[in-house]
C-alpha cells in the first residue's frame, strides 16, 4: 500500500540578513492513510515548519514530498492552493472563523472555492455541523458561541471537503481543560471514521491520544513511536 504521505529528504532553510537557519535538516517520513499521529518537538524544533509543508503552506528548499499520489514539492502557488482546498482540512488554535458570517455558512466556505452548488453546499454544511453536535447552532454567528463550539465549526468546516488529511494545529490551545477533552473525544471520532489526523502540539496529554508520535528536535526526528492508547 501506497503511503498517504512520503516526504524523503525535506530541507527548509530561511535567509535572515546574511545568516541561514536551517530549520529543517533532511526528514524522512511516512504516514499512511487512516493514521492519527502527534508531531511533537519545543520551540524551535522545526514541528511548525514541518506541519506548513505538510500543509501546504511553505514549500521545502530541498527534497520530496508526495501527497496521495501526487509531488507536491515543486508545484505552483495556485496549484498548491487547490491542494489545500481538496486534500487537507485546517483546524487552528485560534479558530479562524470569519466574525460576522454564521457557522453554517463558515462551513460551507472551502466548498465554494471547490466549485460546489449553494444547494450542495448548504447540504453537506448542514450534515457535517450535526455530526459535530451544532446542528441547533447553524444559524449563530462566532461571537454567539463558546470556544468549544467555535472549535467544533472550525472541525465541521475541515471536514466539509471530505480532505485526505486532517491537520490540527494545537488545537485545544485556547481552550479549558474539560473542552479539551470533548474537542480531542471528537477528533477521535473522526479518526475512528477512518479519517486521517495529524495534531501538533507541544503538551503530552494532547499527543496520548494520537496513536503514533513523532518528536522533533533541532530539525529532525529525534523520535517515531507507536502508542498503545484506548
Amino acid at each position: 500500500m501506497k503511503p498517504l504521505i512520503k516526504i524523503t529528504n525535506i530541507k527548509r532553510d530561511f535567509v535572515l540578513g546574511n545568516e541561514i537557519v536551517y530549520v529543517l535538516k533532511g526528514i524522512d517520513l511516512e504516514i499512511n492513510k487512516g493514521e492519527y499521529v502527534a508531531l511533537m518537538g519545543p520551540s524551535g524544533s522545526g514541528k511548525s515548519t514541518l506541519m506548513n509543508i505538510l500543509g501546504c503552506l511553505d514549500t521545502p528548499t530541498s527534497g520530496n514530498y508526495i501527497l496521495n499520489g501526487k509531488d507536491v514539492s515543486q508545484m505552483s502557488d495556485n496549484e498548491l492552493a487547490e491542494i489545500r482546498n481538496k486534500e487537507i482540512g485546517f483546524v487552528f488554535q485560534t479558530f479562524n472563523l470569519l466574525p460576522r458570517t454564521t457557522a453554517l455558512d463558515n462551513v460551507a466556505l472551502p466548498m465554494i472555492y471547490a466549485g460546489y452548488s449553494k444547494s450542495e453546499r448548504r447540504a453537506r454544511a448542514t450534515k457535517v455541523l450535526k455530526e459535530v453536535n451544532l446542528g441547533d447552532r447553524m444559524s449563530f454567528q462566532p461571537n454567539q458561541l463558546s470556544g468549544g463550539q467555535r472549535q467544533r465549526v472550525a472541525i465541521a468546516r475541515a471536514l466539509v471537503n471530505k480532505p485526505s488529511i486532517i491537520l490540527a494545529d494545537e488545537p485545544t490551545g485556547n481552550l479549558d481543560s474539560k473542552t479539551s477533552e470533548e474537542i480531542m473525544k471528537l477528533l477521535k471520532e473522526i479518526h475512528d471514521k477512518g479519517n486521517t489526523i495529524i495534531v501538533v502540539t507541544h503538551e503530552e496529554e494532547i499527543a496520548a491520544h494520537a496513536n503514533r508520535i513523532i518528536r522533533l528536535r533541532d530539525g529532525i526526528i529525534e523520535s517515531d513511536s507507536i502508542t498503545i492508547n484506548n
